[in-house]
């Protein structure tokens, strides 16, 4: 009997894990077959940030720097560089309100994060004015 009421008591936390942003998740690339990277979105001061853990490019130089950034991220490794900053809950489980970089040109786009299919997708939009692109990213962990 503990354990169903222990099991009962995760049941909501492990629900939220996976209709939040919050873990590891495989881009893929605009052409939705590519693997590009790793990113880990984690929550921190109150707003969610994202950084590349891993590069899944063979193509891409492990040393490779963000030469073309324009901020505090200008020639920093692009492994480890954190891409994604100030998203916050926007309601009916979408979250918006930060940016996102490409660290390939140096832009930052405005964001929007919206968990799909039981949270084991995300749906990232980059958006400059009225023009968007969405890529489909796949959870890791």
């Amino acid at each position: 009997m503990k354990s169903l009421f222990a099991v009962a008591l995760l049941l909501p936390t492990l629900a939220l894990a996976q209709t939040t942003p919050v873990g590891l998740w495989k881009t893929i690339d605009d052409d939705g077959k590519t693997a590009k990277s790793l990113v880990r979105i984690s929550e921190q001061g109150g707003t969610l940030v994202g950084s590349i853990d891993k590069l899944l490019d063979p193509n891409a130089p492990a040393d490779s720097k963000c030469d073309k950034c324009t901020d505090d991220r200008k020639d920093k490794p692009v492994l480890g560089l954190q891409i994604i900053r100030g998203v916050k809950p926007d309601g009916d489980g979408v979250w918006g309100g930060g940016e996102i970089l490409d660290p390939n040109n140096g832009k930052t786009y405005r964001t929007r994060l919206k968990p799909v299919d039981g949270g084991k997708k995300l749906e990232m939009r980059g958006y400059i004015g009225p023009f968007y692109r969405t890529q489909t990213w796949i959870r890791v962990e």
